[in-house]
């Protein structure tokens, strides 16, 4: 009697299926976090009980890791748990051939000086801030919007970026400002060796929305993503406040 057909794929296991959900829950810690497990789960359509069931098998596995993050909706208390990608998380998801292009670079160095490895560095951000210009641009002149095409076309490239308003919910502050995130970054390791790789990226930013950026943190210096902190004005609400204050004032003040 002829054996199964080879092509024929068998059914998905229990084991199977279990492998893809974590796979689903690991890919949601890495384009959300820092993410909350109730987040998680009601993102993903799963019971509070089942995502720390997966949750704590990653982080078992070293992929994922909790970071502490201070409640500011509620003001004083614990910390919320949030969950991030831990390097070996990212390290999963995509880092194919770094160690040979970090040897490859390491000896350019070496045979040419760390002017090469600049240049090298500087003309793979150019490269890319020749593709994404058109994008940005098409944006407009709001640097907000403009900022989130950047975003939309870092996450084509599998950055997983997004983007967070700065200072429009508090009355107070004079200046707003976006934080562009990445939650990936393919090349964290290579930028490890070489931190010309962030700078050159950083600068990139900068001339492709227009303003000076700053870069507040990196995956490859220990953070949990890449963040990059762009100003688009000034806040004048409070401004305006102060004037109707000013203005009551006088008219209660005014002689009789």
């Amino acid at each position: 009697m002829p054996g199964p057909d080879p092509a024929v794929r068998a059914p998905s296991g229990p084991l199977e299926n279990e492998e893809r959900t974590r796979d689903r829950v690991l890919h949601a810690v890495l384009e959300e976090g820092p993410v909350s497990a109730a987040e998680l789960g009601e993102l993903l359509g799963f019971t509070p009980a089942a995502v720390r069931r997966h949750l704590d098998a990653l982080s078992r596995q070293g992929l994922v890791e909790v970071k502490l993050v201070a409640n500011q909706a509620a003001g004083a208390g614990r910390p919320a748990r949030r969950y991030v990608l831990s390097h070996r998380g990212q390290a999963k998801l995509g880092n194919d051939y770094l160690d040979i292009a970090t040897e490859a670079l390491a000896e350019l160095g070496r045979a040419a000086g760390p002017e090469a490895v600049d240049a090298f560095a500087a003309r793979r951000f150019e490269a890319m801030e020749r593709r994404y210009r058109p994008a940005v641009e098409a944006a407009g002149e709001s640097l907000s919007a403009r900022a989130d095409a950047l975003a939309a076309a870092l996450s084509a490239d599998g950055f997983v970026a997004s983007t967070r308003s700065v200072g429009t919910n508090l009355p107070s502050a004079t200046m707003l400002s976006v934080q562009l995130c990445q939650g990936h970054c393919p090349i964290q390791d290579l930028a490890r060796e070489f931190p010309v790789f962030c700078e050159k990226e950083a600068q990139a930013f900068s001339r492709l929305l227009g303003v000076d950026v700053r870069r507040l943190s990196t995956l490859a210096r220990g953070g949990h993503v890449c963040t990059t902190h762009i100003p688009v004005g000034r806040n004048h609400a409070p401004q305006r406040a102060e004037k109707r204050t000013r203005v009551k004032i006088t008219k209660q003040e005014r002689p009789r």
